[in-house]
């Protein structure tokens, strides 16, 4: 089959090599999936480049999210997952072997069904950054009523987090940088949508929560919000926050004492298996009950032009995922 993989880190362009790969064969209680496209993360390109991240194994075929059709199954896999449409959650976490290729092998639990009305580019959107808000928003049943923030409304975690909000029936409000970011969100549903280089949001939210502030936050990037997101969260809110920006930060505890609010850090891969299971089970339940779901694809690239896709997650620059077709 035909994979790109790195044996090095470094610069997408030196290390990414595209080529002929072993196909895999699945082992015990893994199917084989053959990918249709493969979605790239920002966590996909630091840990190529060497950020925050070690080089595990040697070689790596890059990228956890990914869609396609189960074409085998190893042992003590039901047969009847022969031929099913599935998506893909962390197909290169703890593993050598990624969704950068035209196969991937993995354990059964990390593929889950994928409805007739979602075709393969939107379901390769998933993944982490869906998984990652559901997770985020904690059990959905609690979510009627209550007034929930999402920092970065157009981002692919955020968009996410904003559709499953509304799903909750919450009241949302998430913060934008630009006009064009704005209708992106408010095509996500988002009640109020808040341009934070135009408008206060500490004034923008407590105008729209009647000076009630929020119930739950949840924050692509706390140390930069830090001030704020104490000045509207509510009493009792919860504050989650998935990402952070690289800076040490200064932490006031008495304001967070004083609202009784409880911050939590998130970071997908660390959840214990049940919980992610629950929240990919979540996200099915999801995709069938609300077909008009939105998965933003900022472009697609082929499998011999990987690099250029980790180039464009790493310019910040994306609306939505980066798509590698692997076909």
């Amino acid at each position: 089959m035909k994979a790109v993989w790195y044996d090095r880190q470094g610069p997408a362009q030196e290390v990414l090599v595209y080529g002929d790969f072993s196909t895999p064969v699945p082992a015990a209680g893994e199917v084989r999936v053959r990918l249709a496209f493969s979605g790239v993360n920002p966590g996909d390109a630091n840990r190529r480049a060497g950020r925050l991240h070690a080089m595990d194994f040697p070689p790596i075929v890059p990228h956890s999210d990914g869609a396609g059709t189960v074409d085998a199954v190893g042992e003590g896999v039901d047969a009847h997952w022969l031929g099913t449409r599935v998506w893909i959650c962390f197909g290169q976490r703890g593993r050598p072997w990624g969704t950068a290729a035209q196969a991937v092998c993995l354990p059964q639990e990390l593929v889950a069904l994928l409805p007739d009305a979602v075709g393969f580019q939107q379901c390769a959107c998933l993944g982490i950054p869906c998984l990652t808000a559901y997770s985020s928003l904690g059990n959905l049943e609690d979510l009627a009523g209550t007034h929930v923030l999402v920092t970065g409304g157009a981002g692919a975690v955020g968009h996410y987090a904003v559709q499953l909000a509304k799903w909750a029936v919450a009241h949302v409000l998430t913060t934008v940088s630009s006009p064009e970011k704005a209708e992106h969100a408010r095509r996500g549903g988002a009640d109020v949508v808040i341009d934070y280089r135009r408008q206060d949001l500490t004034t923008a939210v407590l105008d729209a929560t009647r000076d009630a502030g929020v119930d739950r936050i949840i924050d692509v990037d706390a140390p930069t919000n830090l001030a704020q997101v104490l000045a509207i969260a509510a009493q009792h809110a919860t504050w989650v926050a998935y990402a952070s920006g690289p800076e040490p930060v200064a932490f006031p505890f008495a304001a967070l004492i004083r609202k009784n609010i409880t911050l939590r850090g998130l970071y997908l891969p660390g959840l214990p298996a049940a919980a992610r299971r629950a929240a990919q089970q979540g996200v099915v339940r999801w995709l069938s009950e609300v077909p008009g779901s939105q998965h933003t694809i900022d472009g697609i690239h082929s499998l011999r032009n990987t690099a250029q896709a980790h180039l464009a997650v790493e310019a910040r620059r994306k609306l939505g995922t980066v798509l590698v077709a692997c076909d």
